[in-house]
């Protein structure tokens, strides 16, 4: 089993960004994030297209995605990743501030591994991330596909 794995952070907001980098470096497993700030940067980084077509760092173990993004919302993210067939085994945690029903049913519709809602406090936020992030890369067994850069 791997200690570390690797996490791609889909996030728009500086501050969640921050806050989630220090809480998975505080449980020393933020060895390798990779952040991105909108859904298209997101799925160039994926497919290896856009800026990221000559990426050769292997897929993400795991994707945080945010709900609410710029250009290219999480549901959109979501379903591209989920079609295709050599990226829907990645787990995909959506992780918003969104309580709203339908985008929860969609997510799930979608495939979506889980979602969670942000906590409003720094200290509960921070708590929330260790958690995710104990259990998603170092606990969790992601499928062995050989997700080096193709």
């Amino acid at each position: 089993m791997k200690s570390q794995r690797r996490i791609l952070l889909v996030e728009d907001s500086e501050n969640d960004v921050t806050l989630t980098l220090e809480a998975l470096g505080e449980a020393k497993i933020g060895d390798d994030v990779v952040v991105v700030r909108d859904g298209q940067e997101a799925l160039d980084y994926l497919f290896r297209t856009g800026a990221y077509a000559d990426e050769t760092r292997a897929l993400p173990d795991v994707v945080l995605l945010d709900l609410k993004l710029p250009r290219v919302n999480g549901l959109e993210v979501l379903a591209k990743v989920k079609a295709d067939a050599r990226l829907k085994q990645i787990p995909v945690v959506m992780l918003t501030s969104s309580e709203e029903d339908a985008d929860l049913e969609r997510s799930y519709g979608l495939g979506v591994n889980a979602y969670v809602v942000k906590p409003t406090s720094f200290t509960d936020f921070s708590a929330m991330v260790k958690k995710l992030g104990r259990f998603w890369a170092v606990l969790n067994q992601p499928p062995v596909l050989g997700w080096a850069a193709t």
